[in-house]
């Protein structure tokens, strides 16, 4: 029997390649992974960051809102009637929006609902006005942004404890 040798075509990089091993597939699934995991990263880094700048908006808003109840009234406002002086807390309701309110009750109406607006539109939202020194009023919304819990009544730099605050002065 006489055999012939068949010649082999020579070696090429063509007749070997014949697509992505698995190893290449993996490496590229896993680089994929990683960016997109950032991209989910800085996607709720968005979202925080957006809720926060709502509800500082919403106590710019509500300062403000005092800021335009104080100047409806000049009379409660008045350093005779001192009504706005120092407000903090929710209040009670004197019910005499219906029959008319006097301007001391006027603003005591006026602590009441800002301040239930305060707790209602913000996370642990409640609201100070205080009458400073050359008849200004300090008017400060303080809510708990970074959601912990915090249940002060202070502004600081330790959002465990103490709340996020925003202040405005007014010179009726």
């Amino acid at each position: 029997m006489n055999r012939t040798l068949r010649q082999r075509a020579p070696f090429s990089a063509q007749a070997t390649q014949g697509g992505f091993t698995l190893l290449e597939v993996l490496i590229a699934i896993v680089v994929l992974s990683i960016g997109l995991l950032g991209l989910a990263g800085l996607q709720a880094a968005g979202l925080r960051n957006n809720q926060g700048a709502y509800l500082r908006t919403i106590a710019t808003q509500q300062a403000y809102d005092m800021a335009d109840r104080i100047r409806a009234n000049p009379l409660g406002a008045g350093t005779t009637a001192g009504s706005y002086d120092n407000i903090s807390g929710t209040g009670s309701d004197p019910g005499c929006i219906a029959s008319g309110c006097t301007p001391v009750a006027m603003a005591q109406y006026d602590a009441y609902e800002w301040n239930t607006a305060n707790q209602d539109l913000l996370p642990a939202g409640q609201g100070t006005v205080k009458r400073t020194a050359a008849n200004r009023f300090t008017i400060t919304v303080m809510w708990d942004d970074a959601r912990t819990g915090a249940a002060g009544v202070e502004c600081g730099s330790d959002p465990k404890v103490d709340l996020t605050c925003f202040s405005v002065s007014l010179q009726p």
